[in-house]
């Protein structure tokens, strides 16, 4: 957990959601679709608070909680710029695995947009659900953020010299059976764990959650690029192509080559 901490508290998390909208502005789109219509919600491992932020604009009572003790400042501190401390139950330095001092079915909706892609262990892996299960209500909807393995496979086959160690096929088969990676360029992404899209909803729903749906938090869009993405908004049809790929992002046919998918499920 040091490494993802160091790595955060120097990484502009923020600024990578402002670079890259359409992941958020997807997975907005389905949790307003989906979150409860008002009350209490937990966004865990939430880290600078963009989610957080907008949830509490649309009324809802927002807890917020991250490993890293900068994000969770840095969460604060604008809602404190945007008047939305009211809305806020507070700001804790937690791990996602052990939500100490949360009580037991406190929330009508909880988000885990990042945790699970840096638990490498399936136990840890577990940990972090069971607790997410803990502190939301029967009946509680929950969002949780996975990285794929499929995408990772096809990053490492395109740029094998930037995915160190997959620069060999052998690294990538390995990848491929386990899932984990660990990147060889100090100061890069920490070690994560990508899922296969197929073991998502088994894993979700063997910790007590009724699945409600999987949605690509990038759609289509990950295969566009800068310059395709322009013609688009010249021709002036760029938020109808927004509006087409954020109603394809629920097709199970592209959920393997989205970087990040979004599970939706429902505490039962």
């Amino acid at each position: 957990m040091n490494d993802v901490i160091r790595y955060y508290s120097g990484f502009d998390e923020w600024g990578r959601l402002e670079r890259e909208p359409l992941e958020f502005l997807i997975n907005w789109h389905y949790i307003r679709k989906h979150a409860p219509a008002g009350g209490k919600i937990l966004d865990n491992g939430a880290g600078p608070g963009k989610y957080a932020l907008e949830l509490a604009k649309c009324g809802y009572q927002v807890t917020l909680t991250d490993l890293t003790p900068r994000l969770v400042g840095l969460a604060q501190e604008k809602a404190g710029e945007l008047g939305l401390q009211e809305q806020f139950n507070g700001f804790h330095v937690l791990n996602a695995m052990n939500l100490t001092g949360i009580a037991d079915d406190s929330y009508d909706g909880a988000l885990m947009m990042g945790p699970l892609y840096h638990l490498q262990k399936e136990e840890e892996r577990s940990k972090a659900v069971q607790e997410l299960y803990r502190v939301t209500k029967r009946g509680g909807i929950v969002f949780v953020a996975v990285q794929t393995r499929m995408k990772m496979t096809l990053t490492s086959l395109q740029h094998p010299r930037h995915w160190k160690p997959h620069d060999t096929i052998a690294s990538i088969r390995q990848f491929r059976e386990n899932g984990v990676f660990n990147h060889q360029d100090e100061g890069r992404f920490t070690g994560a764990y990508f899922y296969d899209v197929n073991e998502i909803t088994p894993f979700m729903e063997q910790h007590g959650f009724d699945t409600v749906t999987v949605i690509a938090s990038s759609s289509l869009g990950g295969l566009l690029s800068s310059e395709q993405r322009q013609y688009w908004e010249e021709q002036g049809e760029g938020n109808q192509m927004t509006d087409l790929l954020i109603g394809m992002a629920e097709d199970p046919s592209i959920l393997g080559i989205a970087s990040h998918l979004l599970y939706i499920g429902r505490k039962k």
